[in-house]
């Protein structure tokens, strides 16, 4: 029985991987601390340390990372959370298994059509995708201690926030359903994403956790299919039942503004571990909507 250290949990990522974790049988606890325990950005190694010397787990999950802000808060969430990680556990749990989130920006820029592998080179456009390179690299170096790193997509589903971009373009057609308007504004929608289920990124996690061996170090977290944002925005549209105009305006998030087409090679997953993404774009942005709509 495996017992499992998760930081995160609270969070839209972190809050499916507990749900599948905890439904697992060979799971014997799933242990998460919030921030007024430990807060892995802003605390110590010491303290987190003394955490895991205290919790003694099997594993260890992180999905505490931040999407966006200036490059010193973006390194301190997506490089010195995994350097925090990894020395505290050569301390107190060196043979815990260390899974962090890493990022699809890793990659940078790729030529339309092609489905990026992880040992692709990674040319990160922005302060966000470097955060993420460094944190995956130390974890791919990282001597004695068995670490993996997931390059997570798009993840979308139930519970996703405004930060996202179908999480912010939900609750723009729910506004305009309710006061009866016939047009929306989001960014511009023509760049081509792999939108991965939520769910089936917790699996992903679960798999990786529970695994007896893990062959590599990285692995893709993606759908294998890539989509323009505006057929994605479309098909939340046409869940909703809404029919007014999407205006596009402005520029997209600089995390990957310049990314114009983005696709995951997920083989090496499936070859080394059996994981394969299970639900299909129509069926999450249905869950999507339908969430929101219970909330």
């Amino acid at each position: 029985m495996t017992r499992v250290l998760l930081f995160g949990a609270s969070g839209f990522i972190g809050g499916h991987v507990r749900s599948v974790l905890a439904a697992d049988p060979r799971v014997a606890e799933v242990v998460t601390p919030g921030r007024a325990q430990h807060d892995l950005v802003a605390g110590g190694v010491d303290g987190l340390t003394a955490l895991l010397r205290a919790t003694a787990p099997d594993a260890i999950v992180s999905c505490v990372g931040a999407l966006g802000g200036t490059a010193t808060e973006l390194l301190a969430a997506n490089t010195l959370v995994a350097s925090k990680l990894l020395e505290a556990s050569a301390a107190a749990a060196p043979r815990a298994r260390l899974v962090r989130m890493g990022s699809a920006g890793e990659y940078g820029v790729v030529e339309p059509g092609r489905s990026v592998r992880e040992d692709d080179p990674l040319l990160p456009v922005g302060a966000y995708g470097v955060s993420h390179v460094a944190g995956t690299r130390l974890f791919t170096i990282a001597d004695g201690l068995d670490a993996v790193s997931l390059r997570v997509f798009n993840p979308i589903g139930p519970g996703m926030s405004e930060e996202t971009l179908l999480g912010r373009a939900a609750a723009r057609i729910r506004a305009a359903l309710a006061g009866g308007t016939g047009e929306i504004q989001l960014g511009p929608l023509g760049a081509h994403r792999d939108f991965v289920d939520v769910r089936d990124l917790a699996a992903l996690v679960a798999t990786v956790v529970l695994a007896r061996d893990v062959p590599s170090r990285v692995y893709n977290a993606g759908s294998g299919r890539a989509v323009t944002a505006r057929e994605a925005v479309g098909l939340l549209a046409a869940e909703a039942g809404w029919t007014g105009t999407i205006r596009e305006a402005g520029a997209g998030p600089s995390r990957s503004a310049a990314v114009t087409w983005i696709r995951a090679d997920v083989s090496r997953a499936r070859n080394e571990l059996g994981w394969t993404p299970v639900r299909d774009l129509e069926t999450t942005i249905k869950d999507v909507w339908n969430a929101g709509e219970r909330r």
